[in-house]
């Protein structure tokens, strides 16, 4: 390998869904699967655990994670970046 090749590190794209915990995310990441004997084309979804050390990510936000050493039970990855930041809801409009 090369000084100037990098190696290629597995990502994943996908919303999040909770950030409950403390320094740790959860991304909901589909795909669309085609039936094998009918070839319509079907969702499928996979639930990542990954860790957000700055605590820089909200529910609904759009994110990118990469691959990572096994840092507990079920997180695999790492925070890479927030694509798109969720939309903002007014709440109480106030009148």
């Amino acid at each position: 390998m090369a000084a100037d090749e990098k190696k290629i590190r597995r990502t994943v794209r996908g919303v999040v869904v909770s950030n409950a915990m403390d320094k740790t995310i959860v991304v909901k990441a589909e795909r669309l699967v085609a039936h094998p004997k009918y070839r319509k084309f079907m969702r499928r979804h996979t639930k990542y655990y990954a860790h957000d050390e700055t605590n820089s990510a909200n529910v609904g936000d759009f994110v990118e994670l990469l691959l990572a050493r096994p840092l507990s039970k079920k997180k695999r990855w790492n925070l890479d970046s927030v694509i798109r930041s969720a939309p903002v809801e007014v709440v109480g409009g106030g009148q």
